[in-house]
């Protein structure tokens, strides 16, 4: 994309994960840096006194990613560690994979003579979702302005019931009580920052200007630079995937902020290490709600470590549930439930207009909620319009729905807040398609944001 090349990239090998303590990055001086470095694996190395990157290097030949230690040898020594990449030539089928991490850990453990977690690392991550529709032929061209206008001054959002900036979401919107939701919560999440870790965004979509956070809290962590901008082309993988889900977000949350961090590629897929800083930048740039329209068939510790730091501070994570239709989630959602992170994270799977389960979205009695995911429409890359349809459309509703209710006084604590949005759902287990997945669609069903901000919010 031209507006990548019209900028210098910067020339820090890879932004150190930003913890509660002072973590110090490693650079590359390199002025033909470009792009984020890739591995197969990361490993993560707990720090012991006198430790320096360049003896840890030497030692385990690997690349240190990040170094922390800040508190070695007191009592928060759990978070004295260093992120290395690694690359292993042992793969299974040209992938890498757990069985060799494990391997490859018990001998650097003798090495290091302490405990070192490895586990693969490269295209471990995707996002899921189609593109299943253009508007106005082969491609819609945006026509209602941006989002921030629309939510205030002389137009409206809604118009005689309608939704006025996309009349072809109206049904959907009208199906999760959004308009109703608009006059409980009439300051749209001003005040709200949603980090949508994803493929980027066009930045320049008429539908953003104004509704995007500071420049400088931007990251492109897949090309290492500051500008995460979308690339590649329309229908193709992953492109427009985070341009449709930012535009969700803020249709919901028509006046909170989005900020714009690029984890993914052309194709859709990105590293562990890549999603783990996104995640710490995020909060240390003022988020409230994380959005992750993306998803891994396995558990990671690097990722967790990063999400369990970022609810330790009161921040909401919001996860997709995949689409492949299995009777399992895929990850950071299959750890919404989990105590400790259950109180600030939240899964959702996809459900059609007729609330029955959508034959792409994944399920599991540990899926929390559903919201509608199919024909979203919402800006496209190019100044345009389209519509998508995956768990990844579902999950930025929800983002939505809790910006809306941060933008307001809460009735209830902070560590409530998701449970309020999935206990008072609307139950789909009435709807005879759904038996065969029962208990399976969430605790009750489908988003519903009035009951939902009525449970949550003071209402004046």
């Amino acid at each position: 994309m031209t507006l990548r090349r019209t900028l210098p990239a910067l020339t820090v090998l890879t932004f150190a994960l930003l913890t509660a303590c002072n973590t110090a990055p490693i650079t590359d001086t390199s002025a033909n840096n470009k792009g984020a470095p890739r591995f197969d694996y990361v490993a993560t190395v707990p720090l012991e006194s006198g430790d320096t990157p360049k003896d840890l290097s030497r030692t385990l030949g690997g690349t240190v990613l990040s170094w922390d230690n800040t508190d070695c040898g007191t009592a928060d020594s759990e978070i004295c560690v260093a992120l290395m990449g690694m690359n292993i030539k042992n793969t299974v089928q040209g992938k890498a994979s757990p069985q060799t991490a494990q391997l490859h850990a018990q001998g650097l453990e003798a090495q290091a003579s302490r405990k070192v977690y490895i586990e693969p690392n490269k295209d471990v991550f995707s996002g899921g979702g189609s593109i299943t529709a253009t508007m106005g032929g082969s491609m819609g061209v945006w026509a209602g302005g941006s989002m921030g206008v629309w939510a205030g001054g002389s137009m409206g959002v809604w118009a005689g019931g309608i939704y006025a900036p996309l009349p072809q979401n109206t049904t959907l919107w009208q199906k999760i009580r959004l308009q109703q939701a608009h006059t409980l919560a009439p300051s749209l999440g001003a005040g709200v920052i949603v980090a949508v870790i994803d493929t980027g965004i066009d930045l320049k979509h008429p539908a953003f200007q104004g509704s995007l956070t500071a420049a400088a809290s931007w990251r492109d962590f897949y090309a290492n630079d500051a500008i995460p901008q979308e690339e590649g082309v329309l229908g193709i993988g992953g492109y427009g995937h985070g341009t449709n889900v930012a535009g969700i977000v803020l249709q919901i949350a028509p006046k909170a902020k989005i900020m714009p961090l690029r984890v993914l590629g052309q194709d859709g897929s990105g590293d562990v290490i890549m999603v783990a800083q996104a995640v710490d930048w995020a909060v240390a740039n003022g988020a409230k709600i994380i959005n992750m329209s993306l998803g891994s068939e396995d558990n990671s510790k690097v990722v967790q470590d990063a999400i369990d730091r970022a609810i330790g501070k009161g921040i909401l994570v919001v996860s997709s549930a995949g689409n492949a239709n299995l009777n399992k989630i895929t990850y950071p959602a299959t750890n919404a439930d989990l105590k400790g992170t259950g109180n600030y994270a939240v899964s959702v799977g996809s459900v059609s207009l007729q609330d029955v389960k959508s034959t792409f979205s994944n399920y599991a009695d540990t899926l929390e909620m559903v919201a509608p995911g199919e024909n979203v429409a919402a800006p496209a890359p190019g100044g345009m319009l389209a519509a998508w349809s995956g768990t990844s459309m579902a999950a930025p509703m929800a983002a939505g729905g809790l910006a809306l209710a941060l933008g307001q006084t809460l009735s209830v604590p902070l560590s409530d807040l998701t449970q309020k949005m999935v206990g008072n759902a609307f139950d789909v287990y009435g709807i005879s398609a759904n038996q065969p997945y029962k208990d399976k669609l969430g605790d009750k069903g489908r988003l519903d944001l009035e009951t939902f901000l009525k449970s949550a919010i003071v209402v004046k």
